[in-house]
């Protein structure tokens, strides 16, 4: 446009006054004045060719005058610089033009020309030339349409993101920096992050998601000045700051009216941030703040909905266990009346189940509550020879062998209630005892383990299945005759008490180990205590 201008100011005027002054001084013209009068209307209709109506028309007829009061061919130029402005400003109608000027060209030339062959074939080379103007002109112009195409094209993919057609990283922060550097600048930035994007489910339809959302934004919010999806499955919004502007963002995402659950944040400029990289750090602090809320608030209702599964089934093991013995005495009760109420033949049976009731609901309450009070530092050592001491006349009995292996970790110092460590390892061991049904033995090993201590306790029976693992510590399992199933659920969660940890793996028709994996006391050493 301004090479255009330049030619229409100073290039046009300044061919036509030296066309004036060479037909003046070579003698030429046939009338000064009216060759000065045509030159100045042909450059008033060149400058102001968008004012006048037909300017096309008016510049063609004062051009053709201006060329027969001037009698020079030097006025070939102007019609050429014509022809060019014509290809440039009227692509479509560039050759028709082109051919009508040089028919008008060649008729003025031929009119104060001698009627000579040699003049003739002047004209036909001076169409022809106005011909391949045109066309090399039209060729550069395409290939200059076509790069800048190309250009444009580039520069709209480095800043937008292909899938949804919005900015990319790239461009959002251009917008931003232009907003930014803008006098009086003032707009809201808005980040969002969708929930839940990375789950399983979603992830099939990853392209089709974030597609429909990208579509929701530009539908909700057609006030932003620019949107972007900047990273995966986050998005920002730019929008010029009003007094409502706000207020109108919670109102849409209150309402769920983007169809997807979205962890947002909000900064304005510069009203919280006076420079384009802090609001965006403003903001992105915002969000990842907005996201660990929602990711705890998630994390303590999975934890409440875990607790509530939990206490059901465990009210429905309890429930079940203690129906039995329940539907036993009342089955007895029922048959006394016959024999005039009396259970004197029943009451060892009746007691027993009583008493059955009595140990279940005593680990239930156990279970739930083990009232670990008495903390301190012990040898835990001591727990294990108790324990050894304590079953070893079992396992004799059985004709198994109970043997003690310390591996440097006989003065080892845990943080442990005694009592509650020696129950456990009890349980334990007299259930390594009863799972053998053949002679056999049982191995109470304890072992430094970097800053904790295991203690195994192996025993050479028949083994668990896989499933059963998966289920042993489970309330209420059993595979005994007799039995709560609370035995290894309490001693999980006594170890758990203490900061450790219970586990079992298990070989079938080799045996099983239990290992109690526990954090070792501050300032513990080997050796004596």
């Amino acid at each position: 446009m301004k090479l255009i201008n330049f030619v229409r100011r100073i290039i046009f005027p300044i061919i036509i006054v030296f066309v004036v002054i060479s037909s003046i001084i070579l003698d030429t013209t046939i009338n000064p004045w009216l060759l000065a009068m045509f030159g100045l209307l042909f450059l008033a209709s060149v400058i102001w060719d968008k004012r006048i109506p037909y300017a096309l028309v008016i510049q063609a007829l004062t051009l053709v005058c201006f060329h027969a009061c001037s009698q020079l061919n030097w006025s070939a130029m102007l019609y050429y610089i014509l022809v060019v402005l014509t290809v440039v400003q009227r692509p479509k109608h560039a050759v028709a033009i082109a051919v009508s000027l040089s028919l008008l060209y060649t008729a003025t030339r031929l009119s104060y020309m001698p009627n000579t062959s040699y003049n003739l074939l002047v004209s036909i080379y001076d169409l022809i030339s106005f011909q391949i103007i045109v066309i090399l002109l039209r060729l550069v112009i395409t290939s200059e349409q076509d790069k800048k195409k190309l250009r444009l094209r580039n520069e709209y993919l480095a800043a937008h993101d292909p899938l949804t057609g919005l900015l990319n990283y790239d461009g959002y922060l251009g917008a931003l920096k232009r907003m930014s550097a803008q006098p009086d600048a003032s707009f809201t930035l808005l980040l969002l992050d969708l929930q839940g994007f990375r789950s399983v489910e979603l992830l099939r339809y990853e392209n089709e998601i974030l597609a429909k959302f990208a579509h929701s934004l530009q539908y909700h919010f057609p006030q932003a000045s620019a949107i972007s999806r900047y990273a995966g499955d986050r998005f920002a919004l730019l929008f010029p700051r009003k007094p409502n502007t706000i207020k109108q963002i919670q109102q849409v995402l209150a309402s769920n009216q983007l169809d997807f659950e979205v962890t947002y944040s909000i900064a304005e400029f510069p009203l919280e941030a006076a420079e384009a990289q802090a609001i965006i750090t403003l903001a992105e602090n915002r969000l990842f703040e907005n996201k660990r809320l929602q990711w705890l608030k998630q994390e303590e209702e999975m934890f409440s909905s875990e607790k509530l599964k939990i206490v059901g089934e465990l009210a429905a093991g309890m429930a079940h266990e203690i129906r039995n013995p329940l539907t036993t005495l009342r089955g007895f009760i029922d048959l006394s009346r016959s024999h005039a109420f009396n259970i004197e033949r029943w009451i060892d049976i009746i007691m027993h189940e009583i008493t059955r009731m009595s140990e279940l609901t005593s680990e239930f309450l156990q279970f739930s509550k083990p009232h670990i009070s008495n903390m301190r530092n012990e040898r835990l050592a001591d727990c294990i020879e108790r324990v050894h001491y304590l079953t070893e006349s079992l396992a004799l009995s059985k004709g198994h062998l109970l043997t003690v292996e310390h591996e440097d970790a006989d003065g080892t110092l845990v943080f442990m209630d005694r009592d509650k460590m020696v129950q456990v390892l009890l349980n334990l061991v007299r259930n390594a005892i009863e799972a053998m049904q053949e002679p056999g033995k049982v191995i109470i090993r304890s072992r430094i383990v970097g800053t904790q201590i295991a203690i195994d306790i192996q025993d050479t029976g028949c083994g668990i299945s896989e499933d059963g693992l998966t289920k042993i510590f489970n309330p209420f399992y059993t595979t005994k005759e007799t039995g709560t199933g609370l035995g290894l659920s309490i001693c999980q969660k006594i170890v758990q008490d203490h900061s450790g940890d219970l586990t079992a793996t298990s070989v079938i028709g080799a045996g099983s180990v239990f290992t109690i994996t526990l954090p070792l006391a501050s300032g513990t050493f080997t050796g004596e205590s």
